[in-house]
């Protein structure tokens, strides 16, 4: 909003000091400390008034150090999360562009599903209570799974769709012979597509718009994917299915992510160190690859209009470090699933726009972990009661962090230590881009 706003007062009055809304990177500055202020200043108020309203965690007995000590502890929390998002993403960004809307609608839509969830199951507290019952705490009282699915996955057709036939959706081919660039399998020229003229290194070069389904491959000189080969076997014209492949892949991811993250979010600061962390690596991928310059330099491909995403993952940074003021431990208040479904389908939709899926088992790799420690501890609980009579299990308690504490770890520092991990997975990541 006050980009446009300004936009508009350095284009007709000539406004001294509304230029600077035209720079990115002061855009994304004052995202990243309006997401700060918000989190940490306005994030008080929010716990108090969910103190108020009692609006608690309720603490299942798993044995677990310390475990007794949350108890009462406010929930939802994510909402500090959400508001630090898009308050700064509404204000700086252009509100024009695919990928600022596509990301509203990702944060707005998962945070109301977490939103429910939790409420669902604070309201089920309260009933017990209400009726002198001892509440215990079951997964049936929050959101119904398969309701949480229908959700995540009516978001990943709808980011899918929009992403393969939006024609604002892009990337850009250097033409190397005249009139214009080699198409590849599945590819077509974008919308009323013009020759793009650039100076480069004192060179002058020339492009096009490309609407094309490919993802980057890691590790791999050339490290272009196309979709379409995916089904390829099925014979001439079978790239005109692509889409379909596509869109389910991009569910997939978006609801396995979202899943990790919210599996994660199991100790004080975890979930949110680990997202700010990948927040930054996303932040680096996006600024990259909506550069012409830096794209070209690192061989990577140019998305246009991608760069203002930029302001997105900044905001999206700064809330989940100034969250992190009240949620370290010992915690304050939780992000609830809130919070953490809603950050785990942000970093899935973005490694998804910047072309970067394929990165997502490296650098999300404790959500990763996280999630396959609890499909492996299950997986084998059921089989070996099957076959022997009795359930055994692989991990002491999963998620893995849960492991480690029945380890003896001291919560704090199987966080911290994750955070590093992640940290050490994220620049793995980053030199991808050189390390081909």
């Amino acid at each position: 909003m006050l980009y446009q706003l300004f936009t508009w007062l350095k284009q007709e009055f000539n406004m001294p000091g509304a230029g600077m809304f035209q720079f990115l990177t002061f855009r994304i500055a004052m995202a990243v400390l309006l997401s700060l202020v918000i989190a940490t200043v306005y994030g008080k108020r929010l716990i108090l008034f969910l103190q108020k309203k009692q609006i608690g965690e309720t603490v299942r007995d798993l044995g677990l150090q310390g475990e007794h000590l949350k108890k009462g502890t406010p929930t939802m929390g994510g909402i500090i999360i959400l508001l630090s998002i898009l308050i700064p993403t509404l204000l700086f960004a252009n509100l024009d562009k695919v990928y600022i809307r596509l990301m509203i609608l990702c944060t707005v839509w998962l945070g109301i599903i977490g939103f429910l969830d939790d409420y669902f199951k604070i309201r089920a507290r309260k009933a017990a209570q209400q009726k002198g019952e001892s509440y215990k705490k079951k997964d049936s009282d929050g959101l119904a799974g398969i309701s949480k699915i229908i959700g995540q996955v009516g978001l990943g057709i709808i980011i899918g769709t929009t992403l393969y036939f939006s024609n604002a959706v892009t990337v850009e081919r250097e033409i190397v012979s005249t009139p214009y660039a080699t198409l590849q399998q599945g590819e077509r020229f974008a919308k009323d597509t013009n020759v793009v003229t650039r100076t480069i290194n004192g060179v002058e070069r020339h492009y096009v718009k490309v609407k094309t389904p490919i993802t980057t491959i890691p590790f791999v000189k050339n490290h272009e994917f196309n979709y379409s080969k995916l089904i390829s076997w099925m014979g001439e014209g079978a790239e005109k299915y692509t889409w379909i492949i596509y869109i389910l892949i991009v569910t997939f991811i978006i609801t396995a992510v979202s899943n990790g993250a919210n599996i994660t979010d199991g100790l004080d600061g975890l979930a949110a160190g680990v997202s700010a962390i990948i927040g930054v690596a996303l932040g680096v991928f996006i600024y990259v690859s909506g550069n012409y310059v830096l794209a070209d330099y690192l061989n990577v491909m140019y998305i246009p209009n991608l760069g203002e995403l930029s302001i997105f993952v900044g905001a999206f940074v700064g809330a989940c470090i100034g969250f992190l003021w009240y949620n370290v431990y010992p915690a304050q208040v939780f992000m609830g699933d809130t919070g953490s479904l809603a950050l785990g389908g942000i970093i899935a939709s973005l490694a998804i726009i910047v072309r970067k899926e394929l990165l997502i088992p490296i650098f999300c790799g404790v959500f990763l972990i996280e999630l396959l420690s609890v499909m492996i501890q299950v997986s084998y609980f059921k089989y070996t009661k099957k076959k022997f009579g009795e359930g055994r299990r692989v991990f002491l308690m999963s998620p893995l962090h849960h492991h480690y504490q029945k380890k003896g770890f001291h919560e704090n520092k199987i966080a911290i230590r994750f955070w590093i991990v992640t940290v050490l997975c994220v620049v793995m990541s980053i030199l991808t881009l050189k390390m081909r």
